[in-house]
């Protein structure tokens, strides 16, 4: 079942989250762009705050500028300062739109990819990629393609024109959600990060220990014993 959410910026400017928690089910917030730490989204700890105070499950996107992995690992570190002693329900998206990325070619987009989630996931939390479908199909490489979580955009049509295996689809960029003036990004998401994430103990949660078995008493057994006659009995043993 797709569950229904929004991205947000500073662009959307101050959202009233209560208003908008009545509509959408996440909310994917940017925390900021490029290398430095002075490019955080400036609505970015209100929004965060917002979901906080009013029960939606969040995540972030980290809009990205790098032509090579140093640099995207500089955007990486500067992204893990603006989270850091937050908690993510859904993952940390890496956003690469830019024409300057893709004109380096599909070896050297996917290799700025793997740098900047490789960052993330060092630092213990669940690394995405958000990308248009046209350009994920021809220069991201099919490894690095499965092997982050992936949010497609693609507007006007049924579903996107990528095959391979999606979590999150960015469906439309004029939404109107109750609490937020004007357009927003409207997506839809069919896999529940929150549970795996939480369950592993990423982006900020720790893991989720399995239940453990009751320790066996060995002094004292306990079973069942059947008569030949059919007479069924509870029995104890006990260790002298």
């Amino acid at each position: 079942m797709a569950i229904k959410g929004i991205d947000v910026s500073e662009h959307q400017g101050i959202i009233n989250w209560n208003a908008a928690s009545k509509e959408v089910g996440f909310a994917i917030l940017r925390a900021g762009y490029g290398k430095v730490i002075s490019q955080k989204d400036k609505q970015f700890e209100n929004n965060y705050k917002g979901c906080k105070d009013n029960g939606v499950p969040c995540g972030v996107y980290w809009y990205s500028y790098a032509t090579s992995e140093e640099t995207a690992r500089q955007e990486a570190q500067v992204c893990l300062e603006a989270i850091k002693g937050k908690k993510f329900e859904y993952p940390i998206y890496f956003d690469v739109e830019e024409n300057s990325q893709f004109a380096l070619g599909k070896d050297k987009v996917s290799k700025i990819i793997q740098a900047f989630c490789s960052e993330l996931e060092k630092a213990g939390y669940w690394a995405g990629l958000y990308m248009s479908a046209s350009p994920l199909n021809s220069y991201v490489s099919g490894e690095v393609r499965q092997r982050y979580a992936l949010w497609v955009a693609h507007y006007g049509v049924s579903k996107p024109s990528y095959n391979g295996d999606y979590g999150m689809w960015q469906y439309s960029a004029n939404g109107r959600v109750s609490g937020i003036s004007g357009n927003v990004d409207l997506d839809e998401c069919y896999i529940d990060y929150p549970a795996l994430i939480k369950a592993a103990g990423l982006n900020g949660y720790e893991s989720t220990p399995a239940p453990s078995e009751p320790p066996v008493n060995r002094d004292e057994l306990t079973g069942t014993l059947k008569l030949s006659n059919g007479e069924i009995y509870d029995i104890t043993l006990k260790k002298q």
